[in-house]
């Protein structure tokens, strides 16, 4: 498997210029047949690579690539470690399996996961080099209890990294999700172990939509966007990583200290739905009413009939209320 994926890589380095190459020049440069080569492309496009063939021209991306480079992100990123593994069954499962040998703000990151998902089990689409996909771990000695509406505070230090790198219309979605014009933009999946009265063990995981084509729309069952959208001209891939990364870990550094407060003072101008009508989903039961912003615990104030009532808890939806 790991010969496979050496040739896929090399076959992909070569197309990332979004040119054109025949399957005779690839196949010498890379020591194997058209045939192999053939069936390689057919790899990659399950991977989620928009390639295509023209008679005569050769093989092409629809629009070139930038790979993640791991010596530069491991020399503009002040964390212990760094690990950039193109092909990954998951970037949070990938850190969650090494927690004990792990120091905190160790990060992970993939071109492609082969089983990213998101929240509840859900799969996320991760095509190869379309998208970011980062995990980080941290430690929290306070343990698990004060990881409470953490995913908010990743929400908010995402969007803020994005408006300073030029998308300032990004907003954040309580309680895990960042929207571009009502769509959305990236999932936020913290995940963690620990007993109570010890610390806790938290993985953070991130996958933000960059370039992500619309040949995919088929696997994907809600409305997306794509930072391409929102952002221009778009930030290189490796520079947007770094940032998210540096803010990341100031984040947590600072939640650590202030926990939820580190937060409420800019939550009011990045909520997506604040003073808009919208809909809880709990399992059968359905609640509508007005958004109104967080509490100081990270719960969702819904005012129904004048009435405000926070909600929290990992089975609630969030949907705008048309």
């Amino acid at each position: 498997m790991k010969s496979a994926h050496s040739a896929r890589l090399a076959l992909i380095t070569r197309l990332s210029d979004g040119e054109f190459h025949s399957g005779e020049m690839l196949g010498e440069a890379l020591g194997m047949t058209r045939a192999a080569i053939s069936k390689h492309i057919k790899v990659l496009q399950s991977w989620g690579l928009d390639i295509y063939r023209v008679q005569g021209k050769g093989y092409c991306l629809s629009q070139p690539i930038e790979l993640l480079d791991e010596a530069w992100l491991s020399a503009h990123t002040d964390i212990p470690a760094l690990a950039v593994i193109p092909v990954i069954d998951s970037t949070n499962q990938h850190l969650m399996e090494r927690v004990g040998q792990l120091s905190p703000g160790s990060v992970c990151l993939a071109e492609y996961q082969q089983q990213g998902r998101g929240r509840r089990g859900r799969a996320w689409q991760s095509p190869f080099g379309s998208n970011l996909y980062l995990s980080m771990y941290w430690r929290l000695d306070a343990g698990p209890a004060a990881a409470m509406g953490l995913s908010l505070v990743v929400g908010v230090a995402m969007t803020k990294a994005l408006h300073d790198l030029g998308a300032p219309g990004v907003k954040v979605k309580w309680p895990n999700d960042l929207y571009y014009q009502d769509k959305k933009l990236a999932g936020i999946l913290v995940e963690m172990t620990g007993q109570t009265g010890d610390a806790a063990h938290i993985v953070i995981g991130m996958g933000l939509n960059l370039g992500m084509g619309a040949h995919l729309n088929d696997n994907i069952d809600q409305p997306w966007a794509k930072l391409a959208q929102a952002c221009s001209p778009m930030p290189s891939r490796n520079t947007l990583a770094a940032n998210l990364i540096h803010r990341l870990k100031a984040s947590l550094i600072d939640y650590e200290q202030q926990g939820m407060a580190s937060i409420l003072a800019d939550w009011p101008q990045l909520d997506n739905f604040i003073g808009r009508p919208v809909k809880l989903l709990m399992g059968d039961r359905q609640v509508k009413g007005i958004e109104r912003g967080i509490d100081e615990h990270g719960a969702l104030l819904l005012e129904v009939d004048g009435n405000i009532t926070p909600y929290l808890g990992g089975e609630i939806s969030l949907r705008r209320d048309d």
